[in-house]
Parts: C-alpha cells; structure tokens; sequence
C-alpha cells in the first residue's frame, strides 16, 4: 500500500499513452518521505556506512591513485574500415593515434631471428609458425633496478608483443630505457622504481614520506598494500617480471607481509603465492581492446608468421587420434591433442604445484 504522500506523486496512466509515470518529487516532499521510513532502516544503514567507511591504513604506502580496471576509461574505441574489400569488411583494429610514430631507439632494438618452430636439429617443436614480416624486437627492462625518477617520453608499438611499451629516460643519469606501458600512462609522467632497500624512507623537510602507489611504479609486494592492482609480477628474487605481461592483464595482491609469501589472485582466476621480495608494477598492462580485435583475413596472420591450422577429424588415422574413419567423427574419444592429451579442460600436471592455493575455474 502506498502512502498519502506517494499516492499523490503517482499519476495514473492516460488514455493516449497508455504508460504510468511517477512525478519527480521536490526537496520538501523527498524530505517528508526521508522523514517517514522506519527507525530500524534508518538504524541499519546508518551502521552500514560506518562499517563501510572503516579501513586499515598502511603507514608505508598510500593507494589512492590505483585506478580500478573496470572503470570507464578501460572501454576499448575500435576502428573499423570502409568494406572495400572482404578483408576490410571484418577488419576491427584499437586505434593507434597515440603511439608513435617514428622510429625506435635503434639501440635498444634487436633484430627477430626466426626459426619456424624448428629445434637446433631442424624438428618442429612449435607448430603453426613460420614466415611473416621482417621484424625488430624493443629490448625491454623487466628488472627496474634503477632507482630515481625517470620520465615517460612517449609510448611506442612493439611487434613482439601485444601491450603497447613506454620509452623512459632517467632524470639523473640520462639512460634511456623501455617498460611495458600500464594502461592510461600518460607521456610527460614521472614514474620511479623503488626496489632499492635506500629508497624506501625519504626524508623531506624533517618528515619521512611514503612510497606513492602510482601507476607505472615498480615496488617489491611487501610495499604494496592489499587490494592494489599490478602486473609485471617476478617469480625470483632479483628476477626478472614474468607473470602478467600481456595486454590488457593484471592480478590482484590480497595479503602480503614484510616476510614469506604474498597470495596473488591472477587474470585467470587462480590463487598464487610468491616471494615478497620479487618486483610488480602498479597498474592494469595497456591495450585491453587487444582480445577484441578481428584481423579479417587469414593474410594478416600470415604476415605475424601464423601458419594455417588443420582440424583433426580432417586428417589421417595416422596423424590425430581424431582422424580417419567415414563421415566427420572422432571416434568416440574425448577432444584431444595430436598426441593424445586431453585439450577441454583435462589436468596434465603430474606433480602438483605447491606455490597455487587455488587452481583456475575450469569448465
């Protein structure tokens, strides 16, 4: 039942449009309303925000500049293309209009070697590889062992990888150096790489600060509060970043201590430990609209050097275990590998791993 207040906002449907509409109420009767909830509502939510607005602060680290990834700004803009051809028909591509356009530092490139999926005896160990454009890697620093503020001078394309990549130039010593460029990193910025014990207690004017949980910073876990965004995770201490590094990736730190092992919920759901002391980047990786992306023709494979892929019920009882037989069918086995390995979800690790806490959801 309404009351005498809401009823009087209520205007009944009309004959011409046939739809009922509320009147939006002004302050004094949204007032009158406010004043007619019961006091248990009012009570309980009165507590809720309380219990809501209650954190723990860190006196090392502030997070109020992690951004979340699922805000706005992640939406991925395609660009799409007049169908002047069936390959531009489907052709759906991230725009590129911020990256730039010249060259790379030519020493800090190295030219692709490649090797076809081929061995050192000339077997294939990697199928559905070879040829495609001549390319020149960016040799990225996944250390970040430099401490002190170094400045982004712009974010560049990497044929080597899907994630777009930051040219960094240190404000002390002029080196200059390549990053995997977390998402919305501006050029201009100044991003600093804390790893170095010396530089976690600064003291300015009297006052010791704290380590800024920026984007683009690069901090051991232990220095990172729980809950922050990361990618660019290592494995070693000392190591290099190894976890998380394709675009549009991130992981989630949900404890960490000043010893032992941090847990780390991961892009695929599991649930992993690592040493507090290995390196990570705040930050979501760039290019998330990656996953999105339509080539439009089995030709722009070709030029990554992607070769054609056969179905296994297409080929001969010799060569797939799905092979031979008349008509399309599998012969009554689960899907699997050209070397019989379950490929729909079944398990292949023989020893368990004793860094996972809790594996991926599988279907």
């Amino acid at each position: 039942m309404l009351s005498g207040l809401a009823r009087s906002l209520w205007r009944p449907a009309s004959a011409a449009s046939g739809v009922a509409r509320m009147i939006t109420p002004t302050t004094k009767q949204t007032t009158l309303l406010m004043q007619g909830r019961s006091l248990s509502t009012v009570t309980f939510r009165n507590s809720l925000n309380k219990a809501t607005t209650t954190s723990v602060t860190r006196t090392y680290a502030t997070a109020t500049a992690t951004a979340s990834p699922t805000s706005s700004s992640t939406t991925p803009q395609f660009k799409t293309y007049t169908p002047s051809s069936p390959g531009r028909r489907w052709l759906k591509r991230v725009p590129r209009d911020h990256l730039w356009k010249g060259k790379p530092v030519r020493a800090l490139t190295i030219a692709k070697r490649s090797t076809a999926g081929r061995n050192n005896t000339g077997r294939i160990t990697v199928r559905h590889r070879g040829g495609g454009h001549k390319r020149r890697l960016r040799i990225v620093d996944w250390y970040r062992r430099e401490s002190g503020s170094q400045l982004v001078e712009r974010i560049e394309y990497d044929p080597g990888r899907t994630a777009w990549i930051a040219l960094l130039k240190h404000q002390t010593t002029g080196r200059q150096s390549y990053i995997l460029a977390p998402h919305d990193l501006q050029p201009g910025s100044v991003i600093h790489s804390f790893l170095d014990k010396s530089s976690w207690n600064q003291t300015k004017n009297g006052i010791t600060t704290t380590l800024p949980i920026d984007k683009g910073n690069c901090l051991p876990l232990s220095r990172i509060p729980t809950g922050t965004i990361i990618h660019a995770i290592g494995m070693k201490r000392n190591g290099p970043a190894q976890v998380a590094r394709s675009a549009g990736t991130y992981a989630q730190l949900l404890s960490t201590g000043e010893t032992g092992h941090a847990i780390i919920r991961l892009s695929s759901g599991e649930v992993r430990k690592f040493p507090v002391d290995v390196c990570a980047t705040i930050g979501v990786v760039s290019n998330p609209g990656n996953m999105h992306e339509s080539l439009g023709k089995a030709g722009r494979s070709r030029w990554m050097g992607i070769r054609p892929s056969v179905r296994g019920v297409a080929q001969n009882a010799c060569d797939h275990p799905h092979g031979g037989g008349k008509g399309k069918t599998k012969g009554g086995k689960d899907p699997r590998s050209p070397w019989g390995t379950l490929a729909k979800g079944g398990k292949t690790r023989k020893h368990p791993n004793k860094m996972v806490v809790r594996g991926r959801p599988r279907r």
